[in-house]
Formats: C-alpha cells, sequence, structure tokens
C-alpha cells in the first residue's frame, strides 16, 4: 500500500473518530443567530407591553441577541397572535399576552385565522395579576354597594373601558352585569393602557383591567379602587375589598401573562426558552417590580400553560355561550 493511501486511510479513520465531536450539540442546536421578538398584540403602557419591556434585556444577555419588543395591537390581541402563529418556528418570534384572551378567542371568533393551540407552542406562564375594578372619580360610589346601586338606579349610564372587543376584561365585565342584574355599556379600546386614560379623562367611567396597568392611577388618586379579584387584598390598596368579600362573581378572574411562540418550534429551543424565563422570573429585582405593581411571578413549564389554556377555553367558552357574547 503506498505511502498515500495510508494517509488517506489515517485522516480518514481521525475523521470517524472525531465525527460526534464536530456533532452540533443541543446548546448549539438551540442558538440564537438573530435577533428576536417579542409581539404584544396590544398598545403600548398596558399590562403586557410593560412585562415585555421588564424581560427583553434580561431575555437579551441570556440568548446573546438583540431582543425587540414589538406592539401589534387590534382584534383582542388577535392580529398580534396571528403574526406569531404564522411566524418561522425557531423561536425567534414570541408573543407575551393576557393568554386569557387565547381562552376566549376559539368561542368569540368562529372564523378565527389561526388555531389557538395547534398554531402556538407555549413557553411558560409569566405572572397573575388580579383584577381592579375602578371608576373615575365623578361615579359616586366608593365601594361595590354604591356603584350596584348606581348602576341599578341609572341603567346604561355607566360605560365600562376594556381592551378591546372580546377581550378577557370585556366578558368579564359582560358575564358581571348578567350576575348583578345591572346594565352598562361596554367601550373598547386598543388597549389596557388607553381604556385606563379613557376612564381617567372621563369619557368612560368604569374600568376592570389587570393592577400593573392600573394601580398607578388608583393610587395617586385619578381613579377611585372598588374592588380586586384575587385571594387578598392588595398592599397597595389596602382599604378596597376583595371580589371575594363583596359577594362578587368571578372572584378568580384576572390576567394570567404568558410567552408563546409559533407552533411546532423544536421542543429544545421550546425548553431553552423556559428555562431562561424562569431564570428571569427568579431575579429579585423582577420578582419585586412585578410586585409592586400588584402582580406575582408564575414560573412554570410548557405544560402547565398548555393544561390552563385547555381548561380557559372550556370554562370561558361556557360562560360566553351561556351569556351569548357577540363581537359585532
Amino acid at each position: 500500500m503506498s505511502l498515500r493511501i495510508l494517509k488517506a486511510a489515517a485522516a480518514a479513520l481521525a475523521l470517524s473518530v472525531l465525527a460526534p465531536a464536530l456533532a452540533p450539540t443541543p446548546a448549539a442546536a438551540q442558538s440564537f443567530d438573530r435577533p428576536v421578538r417579542i409581539v404584544v398584540p396590544f398598545a403600548p403602557g398596558g399590562t403586557s407591553d410593560i412585562l415585555a419591556r421588564l424581560i427583553a434585556p434580561k431575555l437579551s444577555e441570556a440568548v446573546g441577541q438583540p431582543v425587540v419588543v414589538e406592539n401589534k395591537p387590534g382584534a383582542a390581541g388577535n392580529i398580534g397572535a396571528d403574526a406569531v402563529a404564522k411566524a418561522r418556528p425557531d423561536g425567534h418570534t414570541l408573543l407575551l399576552m393576557d393568554i386569557g384572551s387565547l381562552a376566549i378567542a376559539p368561542s368569540l371568533f368562529p372564523d378565527l385565522s389561526y388555531n389557538v393551540e395547534a398554531d402556538l407552542a407555549p413557553v411558560g406562564m409569566v405572572m397573575f395579576g388580579p383584577y381592579v375594578l375602578a371608576v373615575n372619580p365623578a361615579v359616586p360610589a366608593k365601594n361595590v354597594a354604591e356603584l350596584v346601586a348606581y348602576a341599578k338606579a341609572n341603567p346604561g349610564k355607566l360605560a365600562v373601558a376594556n381592551s378591546g372587543v372580546g377581550a378577557l376584561n370585556h366578558i368579564t365585565a359582560v358575564a358581571l352585569a348578567r350576575d348583578l342584574g345591572i346594565e352598562w355599556k361596554n367601550v373598547p379600546y386598543k388597549g389596557g393602557a388607553a381604556a385606563s386614560r379613557a376612564v381617567v379623562s372621563g369619557e368612560s367611567t368604569v374600568i376592570i383591567n389587570g393592577a400593573t396597568a392600573t394601580l398607578p392611577f388608583v393610587t395617586n388618586g385619578q381613579l377611585v379602587g372598588i374592588a380586586v379579584t384575587g385571594d387578598e387584598r392588595l398592599a397597595a390598596l389596602p382599604n378596597v375589598e376583595t371580589f371575594k368579600e363583596a359577594k362578587l362573581p368571578l372572584s378568580d378572574a384576572g390576567t394570567w401573562q404568558g410567552l408563546l411562540t409559533t407552533g411546532k418550534t423544536p421542543p429544545e429551543v421550546v425548553a431553552k426558552l423556559n428555562a431562561e424565563l424562569n431564570k428571569i422570573l427568579a431575579l429579585p429585582e423582577i420578582k419585586e417590580k412585578i410586585a409592586e405593581q400588584g402582580g406575582s411571578v408564575r414560573p412554570g413549564s410548557p405544560e402547565n400553560v398548555k393544561t390552563w389554556l385547555a381548561t380557559n377555553i372550556k370554562s370561558w367558552g361556557d360562560i360566553v355561550r351561556a351569556a351569548d357574547i357577540k363581537t359585532n
């Protein structure tokens, strides 16, 4: 055998030995090679937007790429959700939103352009924030009993601002009016921040919205807190009763903020994003900032979100059908 042939054989043997080491590792398969987008399907200033801008710098450090927050408001979050559902399934396009709106969408929008459970892949839950029921100071009510009495004496006079037709706070307001036997108008806006500002200005008069976006207006006196959902009173509003204390229905309603990506994204990429998200949520400064705004972090697995969605798609669908809620 010639020397040339022997060298070629040795080189081939060396490559076969080195091949496993040269193969892409799981870490390489999970690498991010371009900027990451977090789509917020509501206007700037709402709960989802606040959280996205809180998380983005930390996620950027974790994946080694810029993380850009992009607001795509409209259709109760469905425009932004659809954009993520149709993106390249590689984990570079994320959706951060109140997933209660996703749970309502299948029953409220029969011609939905994407399938919530098939076209979006849960990454993890981010936080739970109770709803704050609040009114413009011109409304002569300081608590639930006074608000209900006023609404019954003035049917249709109160206007409840919401984040958009079909948003969870819209459905909550409709179901609450039905259960209390009151009549008020529902006025849609492009996100919770716009809805809050409308009530502050007096354009609308009542709001049911996430504490993260609404609490500052209550604490500075621009809105009057009437009640909060969740298991206990908010530390920032110790004199505002809970829905349970006021014997209101839907005491567990609130904003469940979750992070998702495009369906069919490789499981290892989803796992990488979930691990980094949970690390971010464990940071003391992140937990503190979320707590200051009335929320609490909810780290967990993609499976947790998948189960939550399946359960709530059914339960909120029952409410939509029972109340015969329509989008037009």
